[in-house]
């Protein structure tokens, strides 16, 4: 029977997913492909509203890619297409997924698994985390989509610093960078990414879902071009009953019951 690298554990409205393959969570093709069908079940379920990624065990959040593994597949070509344009498939998954998604890092985030947590929409790191993109010791380089969601938190000129000499950085280093959002004390990161998580699940879900959408259109799409798409989102909200029941509310100088609707 086939290991359960991926468990999805549900705390009310919050999916917490678990990358299972310790010590160092490493990334394989079965656990690629269980990641897969988990975004998908989640996402297709409306009671999940907000998901945290985070690692099994004390040691690690995910060392990255399984290089037993990689170092098996040769031949020009072969990389790709037996592994990395499917894992690039279900990174983009986790990075396109509808709904908001926080990476919570303990232990190492190293190339993989880095380039994994920058699929998140918020990022939370143990103080004592390291974090880096090792790949040019290697004699390759990030290839899960590292060079394009990197660059994009913390343009280029960091970028390549981080990429080109394959270093370590500390917690406090990536949050000042704006890799990451938020440093917690040791051992704290679940525990911080699951408070952010209860406070968005109590947001409007299809106003959220909706703000996530535009903010990522306005990172990809040429300004005016964003601003239109915004606009229809923004109407499909104000549709909403919870952009009702908010109008309600504020008049009546009341807490909003949102209903998710």
């Amino acid at each position: 029977m086939e290991p359960e690298f991926i468990i999805v554990e549900r705390h009310g409205a919050i999916a917490k997913v678990i990358i299972n393959n310790p010590p160092m969570n490493i990334i394989n093709v079965d656990l690629t492909r269980q990641f897969s069908a988990a975004l998908d079940r989640m996402a297709q379920d409306d009671g999940v509203r907000v998901v945290v990624v985070t690692g099994a065990g004390q040691r690690s959040f995910c060392a990255g890619s399984d290089v037993k593994e990689m170092h098996t597949i040769t031949g020009r070509g072969a990389m790709v297409e037996q592994k990395l344009a499917n894992e690039n498939r279900v990174y983009s998954q986790l990075d396109d997924f509808p709904k908001p998604t926080i990476a919570a890092i303990h232990g190492l985030a190293l190339g993989g698994g880095l380039e994994l947590a920058v699929c998140c929409d918020l990022i939370v790191a143990d103080e004592d985390a390291k974090l880096g993109l090792p790949e040019i010791n290697l004699g390759w380089f990030p290839g899960s989509g590292g060079p394009a969601r990197v660059t994009k938190r913390i343009g280029d000129a960091r970028a390549k610093e981080l990429m080109f000499f394959g270093d370590f950085i500390a917690p406090a280093t990536a949050l000042d960078w704006g890799l990451i959002n938020r440093v917690s004390a040791k051992g704290e990161a679940v525990s911080v990414a699951m408070e952010m998580a209860e406070r968005l699940a109590q947001k409007p879900n299809k106003a959220l879902q909706a703000l996530k959408l535009a903010i990522d259109i306005a990172a990809d799409e040429p300004e005016d071009q964003a601003i239109a798409k915004a606009l229809l989102l923004s109407d499909d909200v104000f549709d909403t009953n919870d952009a009702r029941e908010g109008a309600r509310a504020f008049f009546h100088k009341e807490k909003p019951a949102f209903t998710h609707s």
